[in-house]
């Protein structure tokens, strides 16, 4: 009976730190969104509040972390739920980084919208954040079904998102060379658009992270990258032999 009563405690505690995972994975989704939005529309009140908000994601993974060492300290556990709770630190720590980066994209915001930049400058950065919030959604969903099925498609993702961040960054060095006036917000969306990228890596991070929970197995070493902005070159006014 008492060994049963255990076994019970220790399960709710694994289901305490799946859900917290859950939680603050819904909340990092809604934080990028909500940042890009800002972004995008010129709201400056949504971007301080995105930028508020970051600090919910830093408590979560302090407090995740923290439990997690006082359920190794008390149940010292072993293979499958050891993966589990270690696993629970790493993911923890990657949603905290997402957290951020939607965060400094949110404080870029008011720089952007000093000088309305016309639609088409975002429509690029939308199509990113897009692409990053699914693949973050669908690493999550992943996560809390245990599903280890769409862990391979949902890293392969990544190898789309790079080459979308990559004709972004292309696509905002033409804008600047085509008119001065748009050096400032476009330095500003490449930077926006560098995060969501940065978001892909870390919901990639996540997926490998799920895969050894579910599996104990490392995933194949073959992570595809597409990220080719180092060998964007503008060519000099008048010049038609470089490349953009």
């Amino acid at each position: 009976m008492q060994n049963e009563h255990i076994m019970r405690t220790f399960d709710e505690e694994l289901r305490s730190l799946t859900n917290q995972i859950g939680r603050m994975g819904g909340y990092a989704e809604r934080m990028v969104d909500q940042a890009v939005a800002a972004l995008v529309s010129g709201d400056t009140d949504l971007a301080r509040k995105v930028v508020a908000d970051d600090v919910y994601l830093d408590e979560r993974e302090r407090e995740i972390g923290e439990k997690a060492v006082v359920i190794i300290a008390k149940r010292q556990p072993m293979a499958g739920d050891l993966r589990e709770i270690v696993g629970a630190i790493r993911i923890s720590g990657d949603l905290e980084r997402i957290g951020d980066l939607g965060k400094n994209i949110a404080k870029r915001t008011p720089a952007v919208a000093e000088t309305r930049q016309a639609a088409r400058l975002f429509r690029g950065v939308s199509t990113l954040s897009d692409l990053a919030l699914t693949q973050l959604k669908d690493v999550l969903d992943a996560y809390a079904s245990r599903s280890a099925e769409k862990i391979g498609r949902t890293r392969d993702s990544d190898e789309e998102i790079d080459a979308v961040y990559t004709s972004l960054f292309r696509e905002l060095l033409t804008y600047m060379m085509e008119d001065p006036r748009n050096i400032t917000a476009c330095t500003h969306l490449v930077f926006c658009a560098k995060n969501l990228e940065r978001i892909g890596d870390h919901a990639t991070n996540i997926a490998e992270t799920v895969y050894h929970i579910i599996t104990g197995e490392t995933m194949p070493p073959e992570r595809p990258k597409e990220d080719r902005s180092h060998a964007v070159v503008a060519a000099p006014p008048g010049d038609d032999t470089g490349k953009i």
